[in-house]
């Protein structure tokens, strides 16, 4: 696919072909190679790659340390004069990734083409939507087009566990006002203006420890979390048919759970650990308000057990109307370069919810592979040809959004 492909003004066209697939491909790679598995916290290879790579192609790069050898990367294209304190475009992304695991027929940090495909972890997920990111700012730079405001691409650390970058960020602030958020999230490019958001919840029961040759004497703390994980499918179930036509609905899984000491022994503690997927707007302290009363309904504590819920994780959902005009602009761009002409909603979760709540900026998720048949799965691939696309479109939404 050539720009020649692409439906789009001749103005747009001339800086579509600064963009070289060749070097989009060779920037992948070399993200690819640097890992960050996480947890591990060992995201500052690729993100000192990506300093690198920003300021190679004359783009501001700086970093933000959220925890040692864990930093937060803004990447820059500024706009000078009157206007350089006009709102700009956001683009978010994160350098961390799933741990690679066993299983693979290839080097997971060793990047490899084959026809159409980049291997290697994180090509997906999401390596190749930051290279494609950072390719499509250098165009807009290189073409010296005026924008009516800057371009920024923010990586952040740990998405992929507990959210450490995105909080630091939201925290510190992004310094500027922003038209909009493309989360370069992989969608297969479709356009996403709603994703669900995601908790964790570890719930910590005590009961008291007996002989098993007389349990009455004990509470057994594994028959209350029994009884707490009844509550929870139910929950769960009642959830299931109330669907949202775009997300689905809440959902709860019991990812892990722990307890007793011994199969002599009436068992004093038990350890559950929660997933709990949220709709844009649902506040997991509320949540965890409303399980603690079922759970005190239902007379699962008292008389010897006790019940400790935390909340170790949450990260909003989000959503934004499809008549906006940053859900228009990023669909007619992707549809334009020849992707996937569709508007849908995301399952998962991701960092863009912050962007959204947190800043008011409006925000849809857009970005090259595949999340349910790639991203997090033994070798993991992405089609260079929809790497190419993303680079084109994330260029093409720049200069519509930002016209002057």
């Amino acid at each position: 696919m050539t720009s020649d492909d692409v439906q789009c003004t001749p103005e747009e066209r001339a800086v579509l072909d600064l963009i070289d697939p060749d070097e989009l491909v060779a920037l992948t790679c070399t993200l690819v190679n640097t890992a960050g598995e996480n947890p591990g916290g060992s995201e500052e290879p690729t993100a000192q790659a990506l300093e690198r790579a920003a300021e190679e192609r004359g783009l501001l790069a700086s970093s933000d340390v959220v925890a040692p050898g864990r930093p937060n990367v803004d990447v820059d294209l500024p706009v000078g004069g009157p206007v350089a304190d006009e709102p700009g475009l956001l683009f978010l992304g994160h350098s961390d990734v799933v741990p690679a695991g066993p299983g693979w027929t290839r080097q997971p940090y060793n990047a490899e083409v084959e026809d159409d495909r980049l291997y290697g972890r994180g090509a997906t997920d999401m390596k190749g939507g930051l290279a494609a990111v950072l390719v499509a700012m250098d165009a807009l730079r290189r073409s010296g087009t005026e924008l009516s405001g800057p371009v920024r691409l923010s990586s952040t650390v740990d998405e992929e566990d507990l959210g450490l970058g995105i909080r630091h960020l939201t925290a510190r602030g992004l310094g500027r006002e922003f038209r909009g958020c493309i989360v370069a999230e992989p969608t297969d490019l479709q356009t996403v203006i709603a994703c669900r958001g995601d908790s964790y919840l570890e719930v910590e029961i005590t009961g008291v420890p007996a002989h098993s040759g007389r349990p009455a004497d004990g509470r057994n703390a594994i028959d209350a979390a029994a009884a707490l994980l009844t509550l929870i499918k139910q929950d769960h179930e009642k959830h299931i048919h109330e669907l949202d036509p775009l997300l689905g609905s809440p959902t709860w899984n019991v990812g892990k759970i722990e307890g007793g000491r011994a199969t002599s022994m009436v068992a004093p503690s038990c350890h559950v650990w929660l997933d709990r997927r949220l709709m844009p707007g649902e506040d997991p302290e509320q949540i965890v308000s409303e399980l603690r009363t079922a759970v005190d309904q239902a007379g699962i504590t008292g008389d010897g057990i006790s019940m400790d819920i935390e909340i170790t994780m949450s990260m909003p959902g989000f959503r934004t109307d499809r008549d906006h005009v940053l859900v228009s602009t990023v669909h007619g761009a992707v549809a334009d370069v020849g992707g996937a002409a569709s508007i849908g909603g995301w399952t998962a979760a991701c960092d863009g919810g912050f962007i959204a709540r947190d800043h008011g900026v409006p925000t849809v998720v857009m970005g090259p592979g595949g999340l349910n048949d790639q991203a997090h799965q033994v070798d993991e691939s992405v089609s260079v040809r929809e790497l190419t696309q993303a680079a084109r479109a994330y260029t093409l939404a720049a200069l519509r959004l930002l016209s002057r």
